[in-house]
């Protein structure tokens, strides 16, 4: 047994293993020191909100990509081995990292038809809440008691999104429900006043009043009104207050459901 090549042979590949690992080292911690530099300038960069977290990402998975190739090389594995070699596990990891895949395909189709940005309150399938980032992989919204929510975007392109603030005006549905013995033009009188004293209300479309139907114990009334995004909630609950405070102040009764017996 030749001792002095196994020896030659463990000392060169054991040189060559040191300085991968060092080429290792100091890619990642440029890698670091690289994403710090991007999150301190990231404010100052003239990028869409909607785009920054998934640039982010995506450049991460770059370097490290790069990183990990370098120490490779640096190790004294050729690239053309690497190459095969991943080319040869193309398919299992493929396999493996399907779901992986259709999330970063679906990231590149939110961000191509822009259902959804940074900023804007959605509702995804059970989900509801203000969106916080777009990764190249998961989707972060934060709902309203503060629970962050991370959906993987291969989820998000397959779901249903309402977008409650991509518009700049919404508008406002709410019923009352009246006794049977109550006065209509009384009722359309109350609830028209309560919209008339409402300023943060648009003129344009214009607000209604209508009898919705007749239900089992009540009549049923529709106020419709069209307020700003950002109104929509302190007016919701404002009008609520103040109709059912009209509606008492004139004597007006919301009704308990009920029913007639008539005996013979």
């Amino acid at each position: 047994m030749n001792w002095d090549g196994i020896k030659g042979f463990l000392t060169t590949a054991g040189v060559d293993l040191l300085r991968g690992l060092i080429a290792l080292a100091v890619g990642l911690f440029l890698v670091h020191w690289v994403m710090k530099l991007f999150e301190r300038y990231e404010p100052k960069m003239k990028i869409e909100p909607t785009l920054r977290g998934f640039i982010k990402n995506l450049v991460r998975i770059l370097l490290y990509v790069v990183v990990v190739m370098t120490a490779a090389n640096t190790m004294g594995i050729p690239m053309t081995s690497l190459v095969t070699l991943l080319g040869s596990a193309g398919v299992a990891v493929s396999l493996a990292m399907q779901g992986v895949l259709g999330n970063l395909i679906g990231g590149f189709i939110l961000l191509l038809f822009k259902p959804i940005r940074v900023g804007e309150y959605v509702k995804i399938g059970d989900n509801e809440g203000t969106v916080k980032v777009i990764g190249a992989f998961y989707t972060e919204i934060a709902t309203f008691d503060n629970r962050h929510v991370n959906l993987p975007n291969g989820t998000l392109t397959n779901t249903p999104i309402v977008n409650f603030t991509r518009e700049g005006t919404r508008r406002l549905d709410l019923t009352f429900s009246v006794s049977y013995d109550s006065d209509l033009d009384r009722v359309y009188e109350v609830l028209n006043g309560v919209v008339a004293e409402e300023k943060a209300l648009l003129p344009d479309p214009a607000s209604s009043v209508n009898l919705l139907k007749c239900a089992e114990s009540s009549m049923d009334f529709s106020v419709r009104v069209w307020v700003s995004t950002a109104d929509y909630w302190p007016v919701n609950f404002r009008m609520v207050d103040n109709c059912k405070r009209a509606l008492d102040r004139a004597g007006i009764t919301i009704p308990y459901p009920q029913m007639d017996i008539h005996m013979k």
